[in-house]
């Protein structure tokens, strides 16, 4: 939605001047007189000049299973996340907050409830249809975000930073630390490069995964197209304490997440519910769907899980244990350092 809150925050991404109505339904920069487009249910400020580093998240492939369209409650990894964002930002009525990369718009949809203003950013409009209609959206570059010095006091970002280059990646937190005021607070959630040695247990899993793809049991095609956009800039926690010192954070808190028995019921006790219900989907489809019957029953499979955590407790209860379970790594490795991280970092 674009609220009227939103309106008086965003400023012009290329001169930072205020914006105010203009020819309907565009608004214009009062400084340097650039419009810019109100689409449906969110705000287009992207700059003028593109950066030439663009996510391949732009691609329409990287949707085709329409999981963005529809928001489902918080649940197994998509829990995880969304409690420790909660433990370790606490987001309140007081605040002011903005989500980095918000994807679908789900997580600003998930903390609704904290009562805090939030904001969510993108560089791709692939939001779902309840972000559209009830928070509020814009879609910009987190490289040159539209909003004045100071704007915020917390902000997350779920999932973003291993798909920055370096030079991304600073300019990102760079701005981050710009719209954030003094003392405010970044949640983050990304991996580095370098992991410990229970790692090694992700690398059997992953093979197991592709054991169970050549007999047709999973289907890791999209999950495969989704992280080929990982460029993994950084190496280590010291170069992520580096990195994050010369955007002007320090790191408050830090969390290890290595999902081992995560990784069992994501990567295949769900994987393979996935795929047995897109069979499924596939025999109910006409022939005439021809080349694209996959895409299609993969889409139908998504919808139909998603249907059915909406309106069966047993599914859903089903669900909220396995997520329970998945808290496990956190209890047993959450202090050992590896790759995945949870991160507070406090602006100096």
């Amino acid at each position: 939605m674009i609220s009227t809150t939103l309106l008086s925050l965003v400023r012009c991404p290329e001169c930072r001047g205020r914006l105010a109505p203009g020819e309907d339904p565009a608004i214009e920069c009062s400084a340097c007189g650039r419009m810019y487009a109100q689409r449906q249910g969110f705000l287009d400020l992207r700059p003028e000049v593109q950066f030439d580093e663009q996510t391949k998240y732009l691609d329409a492939a990287l949707h085709a299973d329409a999981r963005h369209e529809r928001v489902s409650p918080p649940l197994l990894g998509s829990r995880i996340r969304n409690d420790m964002l909660r433990r370790f930002l606490r987001p309140g009525k007081d605040d002011c907050v903005v989500d980095l990369g918000c994807g679908s718009g789900r997580t600003l949809l998930w903390n609704r409830d904290r009562g805090a203003a939030a904001i969510g950013v993108d560089i791709a409009p692939y939001f779902s249809n309840e972000a559209l209609r009830e928070v509020d959206l814009l879609l910009a570059d987190l490289r040159k975000l539209p909003f004045a010095d100071g704007t915020f006091t917390k902000a997350y970002s779920l999932d973003v930073l291993e798909h920055l280059s370096p030079e991304a990646l600073r300019a990102m937190l760079a701005e981050a630390g710009r719209v954030l005021e003094p003392g405010g607070l970044l949640f983050v959630y990304s991996h580095v490069r370098k992991n410990a040695p229970i790692a090694r247990g992700l690398r059997w899993i992953n093979r197991v995964v592709h054991g169970l793809e050549r007999v047709g049991l999973v289907d890791a095609r999209q999950e495969r197209l989704r992280k080929s956009d990982h460029l993994n800039p950084l190496a280590d926690i010291p170069e992520l304490q580096a990195v994050a010192a010369a955007a002007g954070f320090r790191i408050a808190r830090i969390r290890y997440y290595t999902p081992l028995v995560g990784g069992v019921i994501e990567n295949i006790l769900v994987r393979m519910a996935e795929r047995l219900m897109a069979r499924r989907a596939a025999r109910r489809l006409p022939v005439s769907a021809g080349a694209g019957i996959d895409g299609r029953a993969i889409r139908e499979a998504r919808a139909a899980a998603k249907s059915a955590i909406a309106r069966s407790r047993a599914v859903y209860g089903v669900l909220r244990a396995l997520s329970f379970a998945m808290k496990v790594d956190l209890v047993l490795f959450g202090r050992v350092r590896s790759g995945p991280f949870f991160a507070l970092l406090q602006k100096i």
